[in-house]
């Protein structure tokens, strides 16, 4: 099974890590979650790579969870299977500054990874949702991560609803840092790019290690907690993937 991912590290250290699955709107499997979370920690510990990148083949930066992978994959994952927690977790410690440039969809998963990132950068036409309520299951796996980002309150509505929002709102609540028309995406990426390689990376390291100190829930208490990211077996569940697949509202949506 190939994972979709793809790294790329330039002369100068920066290194891009591109979904590249196009096709599912490069949507998170069980072989992307395993990659995404190996090359987070290969790269936090490669003394080349100075910046990491984070991108989206095609359309949409990312559309979260792979829904049908996940539907037919076993309840309870092997012990040693990568969770959501553990990919997300790696990305928030990795000690090197991190970049997105969301441009599209970022849904769930794919509002989470940027939320990880140090820095996020979005074209203006991007759009982002935590949707997992809208198919039965609770979002508990993003959940300490994107409100960490946005704060309790912001989290409360898009979480509680899953409705989706602009790149404009993403920047007023604190998920994206800036917002750019879609053409400028990646001039502005390379700036962003640019000044962060003026920072000493020794200390740049130190300040990522010691700003987790003044943030709370902290990621280790996230990781020691290991929040479930939903059941796909609940009836729920089950009727919310399977309006999904036959693109229709789930039936706890009041038809009048």
């Amino acid at each position: 099974m190939t994972s979709g991912v793809e790294v790329e590290v330039s002369a100068r250290g920066i290194a891009t890590i591109l979904l590249n699955r196009p096709e599912r709107s490069n949507a998170i499997d069980q072989a992307t979650l395993d990659e995404l979370a190996r090359q987070f920690l290969r790269l936090g510990a490669d003394e080349r790579t100075r910046i990491v990148v984070l991108r989206g083949a095609g359309r949409h930066f990312c559309a979260g969870a792979d829904l049908v992978a996940r539907a037919s994959a076993p309840e309870q994952p092997a012990p040693a299977q990568t969770t959501i927690v553990d990919m997300l977790a790696a990305l928030d410690r990795l000690p090197k500054p991190t970049v997105a440039a969301v441009h599209g969809a970022a849904i769930g998963a794919g509002a989470a990874l940027a939320a990880c990132c140090d820095v996020v950068v979005a074209a203006d036409s991007a759009f982002f949702s935590i949707p997992e309520v809208r198919i039965g299951m609770a979002p508990l796996g993003v959940t300490p991560f994107v409100t960490r980002a946005i704060g309790h309150r912001s989290f409360r509505r898009y979480g509680l609803s899953g409705e989706r929002f602009g790149a404009a709102e993403a920047l007023r609540i604190g998920l994206a840092h800036e917002v750019v028309p879609a053409e400028q995406l990646d001039a502005k990426v390379a700036d962003v790019v640019d000044a962060l390689l003026h920072g000493a990376p020794a200390a740049q390291r130190s300040l990522k290690d010691g700003m987790e100190r003044f943030v709370a829930p902290t990621v280790e208490a996230i990781v020691a907690a290991r929040p479930s990211h939903g059941s796909t077996r609940t009836p729920e569940a089950q009727e919310g993937l399977a309006s999904f697949k036959e693109k229709r509202k789930p039936s706890w949506y009041p038809q009048s």
